[in-house]
Order: structure tokens, then sequence, then C-alpha cells
């Protein structure tokens, strides 16, 4: 599998797909508590296509997969306890991983996931990290088949969920 750096020409198509997949995704309200508008949010969607940070899983020229890489951790993982003590601009950080309801369950998301770990150390980064709604426990279950570690809680703000826990991931490597 091979993700795509999506460009600004992509930008209405991955609004789209994201749109998609949270009005036909079955418990995203439960489980990710994605709504559109909010989450992932259109200037989010512009702002990541922008840095060069939205990845794409295409067949033929229909999105199947999208999500976010970034080369850089916020602030918001600085209060968990990491495995490795590493800069920030060491650090990948997966965000928004999501896969059309078409195609769901058949393994794409963890290839997506794989494909963005492959990128990550080849562009040299110490760590691979990400976060998920605490009540996103089919993502959980994902990340740690896949040998993401949980590292810690925290209670943040997002503009989708209000005050909410987040739980912390790392990839053990």
């Amino acid at each position: 599998m091979i993700l795509r750096k999506a460009t600004t020409e992509d930008y209405p198509s991955v609004l789209a797909f994201y749109e998609d997949v949270i009005e036909r995704t079955p418990d995203i309200g439960i489980h990710a508590r994605w709504s559109n508008g909010k989450h992932p949010a259109p200037d989010g969607i512009r702002a990541f296509i922008a840095e060069g940070s939205m990845y794409l899983y295409e067949e033929g020229n229909v999105i199947i997969g999208a999500t976010g890489v970034t080369m850089y951790q916020g602030e918001d993982y600085h209060a968990i306890t990491w495995s490795r003590d590493v800069a920030d601009e060491e650090v990948a950080v997966i965000h928004m991983l999501a896969v059309t309801p078409d195609r769901q369950g058949e393994g794409i998301g963890a290839e997506m996931v794989r494909s963005a770990i492959r990128l990550a150390q080849e562009l040299g980064m110490k760590a691979v990290r990400l976060d998920a709604l605490a009540s996103n426990t089919p993502a959980h279950r994902l990340y740690e088949r896949l040998g993401f570690e949980y590292r810690g809680k925290q209670n943040l703000y997002a503009e989708n969920t209000g005050w909410t826990d987040f739980y912390f991931f790392e990839y053990k490597q």
C-alpha cells in the first residue's frame, strides 16, 4: 500500500471523504465522536494539506482512506510519560485515520498505520505516537494489535467533544 501526499487540488475530495465517513460509519458518534464541520474541521483538513501532512490511500481516483501524519508532536503530548524522551520534531504523530465505510473491516486502516510508521522511519523520526478518545475502543484495539502501547491519558478540550479523556499511544520500536 502506498500513501500519497494530498495536494491543494485534493481538498474538496478529502473534505467530501471525511463528511461521508462521518455520515455513514456506524457508531462514529459514540467511538470517535466526529461531527461534520467540527472534527475533522474543514480548516484543519486544509491546514494538514497545506503543510504536507495529509495522506491518501486511493484505488483508481477514489479515496479509500485518509490520515494526517505530522513530523512533530504538539504540546498536548508533553504531559505523557513516554518510553523515550525525544524532541517534538523527532516524533511522527498519526491523526484522523479514516477508511470509507464501504471498505471498513478489510484491514485497510491497519495497512495505512503500517505505511505511516514506515514513512516516519524513512524520514528519521525517533518515535511514532497518536491519541484517541477514551471512548474509541475499536481504535485502541487496532493500535495495540499493531504494536502501539498505551502510555497515559489526559482530559482535554476538543471542539467536537468538549472536555473529555484522550488516550495516548506510542509505537514500540
